[in-house]
């Protein structure tokens, strides 16, 4: 692990020592970012108190199989948030890889990679968890594990939690050859499922039931029109009192 005061970003830090050499397997860890930043560009919001951590994983599978890492890490993170909530079952993980906590979100994953000049396969998993505060101005919905209640949690505690829980769901699977068990515990944990959703995308909006996610992590909604596959975008869930949460 390298551990830093405050960085730009910590995804930044780990794909520059891949293309310094490093095998992989590292974490870089900060207290601060000056430019952290989320899935599509936006922001992520940095202050002290909070984890922002990135792992560096050199040809982690065939690059292919690299999307799956995205569902690998958000169900790391969310056993390892659930461990420390005492299994508190309102934590969920919100197709692909955002965790909320009652509908709020508390932790994201951005997932990047690149292909090195020495014929190495990067990618890189940030991860993000509000540990001691939350941005009140945003879009949608956000919480922290201190607002939750019981003792405050430092982001060092949420690390090591993670960092075990990271080892060993990368092990089971496989470096891309297994992603079955991964699919089934996921889903285990997935907010919305069996729920109507909509879900945001470049081309324009689906609106349907989720069902399920297929063999390579697609979203699979039974809308009007059919059956629908998504493979991006950014999920609406519909809270019990009919209004509408934007959840990023």
């Amino acid at each position: 692990m390298s551990r830093h005061g405050g960085l730009v970003s910590t995804n930044d830090e780990a794909m520059a020592c891949g293309r310094r050499g490093d095998p992989g397997r590292l974490w870089i860890v900060a207290e601060t970012q000056s430019g952290g930043r989320g899935r599509n560009g936006r922001v992520w919001w940095s202050p002290p108190g909070n984890l922002y951590a990135s792992l560096l994983l050199i040809d982690p599978a065939p690059p292919h199989k690299a999307p799956e890492l995205g569902f690998v890490a958000s169900l790391a993170l969310a056993r390892a948030l659930r461990e420390i909530l005492e299994g508190d079952r309102r934590l969920a993980i919100k197709w692909p890889n955002d965790i909320l906590h009652d509908g709020a979100k508390i932790a994201g994953i951005l997932l990047e990679s690149v292909g090195l000049p020495d014929g190495r396969f990067a990618c890189v998993a940030g991860i993000g968890v509000n540990c001691r505060s939350h941005p009140e101005n945003a879009l949608y919905r956000t919480t922290d594990l201190s607002a939750i209640g019981g003792p405050p949690i430092a982001p060092e505690v949420v690390f090591e939690r993670l960092s075990a829980a990271m080892a060993h769901w990368l092990d089971v699977w496989t470096q891309g050859s297994d992603f079955a068990p991964i699919r089934t515990e996921w889903l285990s944990l997935a907010a919305g499922l069996g729920a109507r959703i909509s879900v945001a995308r470049p081309f324009g909006a689906v609106e349907g039931v989720f069902r399920t996610i297929d063999a390579t992590g697609r979203l699979i909604l039974d809308s009007a029109a059919g059956e629908v596959a998504v493979e991006a975008g950014d999920v609406f869930l519909s809270p019990p009192s009919g209004e509408r949460a934007a959840l990023q």
